[in-house]
């Protein structure tokens, strides 16, 4: 197997993946690849999920009986596992959503919702950028429509990163929201975070950043981004799906006002009117995603226990290594970035004039599984002129013999299309 410097023990962390044990096609084993859809869940997050199940499950908060209090404690243990994990000043600010859409959706309609000095109407403009994934441009293109507001955005380069040329001419005084991916999901771009807060402060705007690509790969400090939210998900990061996390600035999340009403977001209810209860149960309305927040602390800890900085090292040296192998198939060429400088463990690229979609199947058929599509970046696609990508995408299981076995793959596409 090749040997790369900075590379985690796989061969052990492997173990801990029992998906990966797995043949398909009749025998194929299994080179998953496509982590920037959704990870794969360890042992210890998956037997997690099975012991609340079998042990502890109740609804959380209210209840006196014993199992209510256990899955509280199990529950909220969580938050705390989170707010420590991305360095939170308090476990309040951590709000429990079922994903990072919906994080971002909750922002939205918070700031539409909001009295001054925090609403958009129409006198005020949102600024996103060309690379956002779906869920962090349809929110705010649905905010711009029902309050008037103008949504600009930052556009790209022709080697995938953003246009900050004219900065000072898209935040302006009239900006109130800067919403914008920190790692994407189909580029791989690292975004120069420092500099579009810094622009964003000067002019009194929020700023929201989406890490779903960024949570599961490399340490998080949300003090350190100074951002007013931050919103990633569980299921990116070894934990389940139906659980998202949005942080927010304490001082924000008690002026702005809720999104969802129901049950646990109340303090007092009359026929007339109610008040809420402090954030960060003023946003989680109704039974929240209980057994996923226990598996999402499950996984915090098994990542922790790694160490996310050696993760970070251990992708860094894969996506090196597989922005070289790539670099020899002919025809070969990567959407964005094309050294693995500034750059995620998510290559998203074109062979020739075979469909993206052709490619991903071939390669299944060899057991390889790839993301293929507009990986709801279909704006990013627009701007380069193609109609779809294959997108190959590590995580800290992944190997060099993987990305390996992908060029020996795309080698197969290009005979078997002539």
């Amino acid at each position: 197997m090749t040997q790369l410097p900075g590379l985690l023990d796989t061969e052990a962390i492997r173990k801990d993946f029992p998906i990966l044990d797995r043949t398909v096609h009749d025998g194929q084993k299994l080179v998953y690849l496509d982590n920037a859809a959704t990870s794969q869940k360890p042992r210890q997050v998956l037997d997690a999920l099975n012991e609340y199940y079998e042990r502890y499950n109740a609804n959380v908060h209210r209840g006196v009986h014993v199992l209510a209090e256990e899955a509280t404690a199990l529950y909220e243990g969580s938050r705390d596992k989170v707010a420590a994990f991305i360095n939170a000043p308090s476990r309040d600010e951590v709000i429990f959503t079922k994903n990072a859409s919906e994080s971002l959706n909750l922002v939205a309609n918070m700031l539409g919702w909001a009295d001054e000095p925090y609403r958009v109407d129409h006198e005020t403009e949102i600024v996103i950028t060309e690379m956002e994934h779906h869920s962090n441009i349809v929110p705010w293109q649905l905010l711009a429509q029902r309050t008037g507001a103008k949504l600009k955005w930052f556009g790209l380069t022709d080697d995938g990163r953003l246009d900050l040329s004219n900065i000072d001419e898209i935040i302006t005084e009239k900006t109130k929201i800067v919403s914008f991916v920190l790692v994407s999901n189909i580029l791989g771009t690292v975004n120069p975070v420092e500099a579009i807060v810094r622009r964003a402060q000067e002019v009194g705007a929020l700023v929201c950043i989406d890490a779903s690509q960024a949570a599961p790969h490399m340490p998080m400090d949300v003090q350190a981004l100074q951002a007013d939210f931050v919103a990633f998900t569980g299921h990116k990061m070894c934990g389940p799906t139906g659980i998202g996390v949005l942080w927010g600035r304490q001082e924000l999340l008690e002026d702005l006002p809720p999104f969802l009403g129901g049950g646990e977001m109340i303090e007092t209810v009359s026929m007339h009117s109610s008040t809420y209860a402090p954030a960060p149960h003023k946003f989680e309305a109704g039974t929240p995603p209980i057994a996923q927040a226990v598996g999402l602390g499950a996984a915090i800890d098994y990542l922790s226990a790694i160490g996310m900085d050696k993760i970070l090292a251990h992708e860094h040296a894969l996506t090196e290594y597989a922005v070289k192998r790539l670099g020899e198939v002919p025809d070969l060429r990567i959407i964005g970035p094309t050294t693995a400088e500034d750059r995620g463990a998510a290559i998203s690229f074109t062979l020739g004039d075979i469909h993206p979609h052709d490619v991903g199947q071939v390669l299944d058929e060899q057991g390889i599984a790839v993301r293929v599509g507009h990986h709801c970046a279909r704006p990013v696609c627009l701007r380069y002129g193609i109609p779809a990508t294959t997108r190959a995408s590590f995580y800290l299981y992944s190997t060099p013999t993987e990305i390996d076995a992908l060029v020996d793959g795309l080698e197969h596409v290009r005979n078997f299309f002539g």
